[in-house]
């Protein structure tokens, strides 16, 4: 995809497709007000930006297709940086096809996906890493979600790398300098100053690094195992989350034979329980597939759910060490002991979460704790959270260079290492903004947008 600004104007559909109240259809490029022109009951040209007019939208014949509100955005002052049109027209699918197809009649071509986001991003009105907030706001399904990719899209986190790359870029100049006055033996860059920096700097991107699994969890759902023996209470509490019968809850053991699982948002984080089959010996074969699959759901879950009956001793003692060897077997894996059925026994064990999936009682609690265990120490709209995969990636090289620069300073080697580890460094962060940046990176990430995006 070339970096090249692109003299076609393009056009599409910006609202889903199907039949709805309104559709929008945008139209942008130099000849925008041109082609809409043709169409429009009123001629375009000399209009005032960011001004709303209605009037009717008909074909070369005269033919009427719709009346319609045409909103008008000047060369500069859009979202593409360029001259802008939409057309917000009635949600017939036939009248968007039709309007469409004038456009493109008229001189107007289909943009590819994504397309309006990359002709914003050459046209320097946003930079990379907001423009990759743009399809995450689209996609955002909680609260958390969609402040994470806001504070990215508003360019919260693209000032924060810029201001730690111009910091690297001042001291990597000094490096470079001494470099040129290499026979002199002058040092302009004090080594204690500058591994102060990187220090600092280190400190800041683990920080980054380590917030990735949280916006990651809260991008696509915490995926959370209820898992247990039968009846210890695994659906009832499913269904007491959800505030719904959404599953089959029998005094017959092995009635969950596959995996039910359900979205719940709590506080803005959007979770994705998974009730899974009761696992026990000597089961018969189909409750047996149930089983299988609960253990694969468990390896895949960020936070397993180890359900405990309260009411019986030898259950809850099994749950405790099934436990342990979950954790140890995973020591980033959350685990949590929930010891149910409290209302009919006096049992309790110490870090267990002590409820009643059939009266309710501690549910809050529970709600509480997941919540807690995901955001950990990280406070949510005051600090940057990184969610895309590509960021963690190249600020994990970032970390991996500087580690490098660190080196090089306390072992003492010449500048001419030290310049290049930094240099790298700043490659490696620039790259999250496309302060450095290849045509093949841009076309991977604007072919995953939405056509009319």
């Amino acid at each position: 995809m070339s970096q090249n600004k692109n003299e076609d104007t393009i056009c599409a559909l910006a609202t889903p497709n199907g039949v709805g109240a309104i559709g929008v259809i945008r139209i942008s490029g130099s000849k925008s007000f041109e082609i809409v022109s043709k169409l429009f009951s009123k001629n375009l040209l000399g209009l005032n930006s960011h001004t709303i007019h209605f009037g009717s939208i008909s074909s070369a014949g005269g033919e009427l297709i719709d009346e319609v509100l045409v909103s008008v955005f000047k060369d500069g002052r859009s979202f593409t940086g360029e001259e802008s049109v939409e057309v917000s027209c009635h949600g017939s699918p036939y009248i968007q096809k039709e309007i469409i197809k004038l456009l493109i009649q008229g001189g107007a071509r289909m943009a590819s996906p994504g397309e309006f986001t990359l002709r914003a991003f050459l046209n320097g009105k946003i930079d990379l890493s907001q423009a990759e907030a743009v399809a995450d706001l689209i996609a955002s399904e909680s609260q958390k979600a969609h402040q994470i990719a806001l504070n990215q899209l508003k360019g919260n986190f693209s000032s924060e790398l810029k201001e730690l790359r111009e910091k690297l870029i001042n001291f990597a100049s000094l490096v470079e300098l001494e470099l040129d006055f290499g026979e002199e033996d002058v040092e302009f860059a004090n080594r204690d100053d500058l591994e102060g920096l990187v220090d600092g700097v280190l400190k800041y991107l683990k920080r980054l690094v380590k917030s990735f699994d949280l916006g990651n969890a809260i991008k696509k759902g915490v995926p959370v195992a209820i898992v247990g023996a039968p009846n210890t209470g695994k659906s009832t509490l499913l269904n007491q989350l959800l505030g719904d019968d959404r599953a089959i809850v029998s005094d017959i053991e092995g009635t969950t034979r596959d995996s039910v699982e359900e979205t719940i948002n709590i506080d803005g984080i959007l979770f994705r329980l998974i009730d899974t089959a009761g696992i026990r010996e000597g089961a018969e074969e189909i409750e047996a597939i149930g089983i299988e699959r609960s253990l694969e759901k468990i390896k895949q879950a960020s936070i397993v759910l180890c359900m405990a009956d309260a009411s019986n001793k030898n259950n809850v003692n099994e749950v405790s060490l099934w436990a342990e060897k979950l954790k140890k077997e995973d020591p980033e894996k959350c685990v949590l002991i929930i010891l149910n059925k409290i209302d009919i026994s006096k049992l309790r064990i110490k870090d267990a979460v002590c409820l009643s999936a059939k009266t309710g009682k501690n549910i809050n609690k529970l709600k509480e704790l997941l919540v807690s265990e995901v955001q950990g120490d990280f406070k949510l709209g005051d600090e940057t959270i990184v969610s895309n995969s590509r960021h963690y990636q190249s600020l994990t090289k970032t970390i991996e260079s500087l580690e490098k620069t660190k080196e090089s300073l306390t072992s003492g080697v010449s500048g001419d290492f030290v310049a290049m580890d930094i240099r790298q460094a700043m490659f490696h962060l620039g790259s999250i903004t496309n302060d450095i940046s290849t045509d093949d990176l841009l076309g991977n990430i604007f072919s995953n947008f939405c056509i009319g995006k």
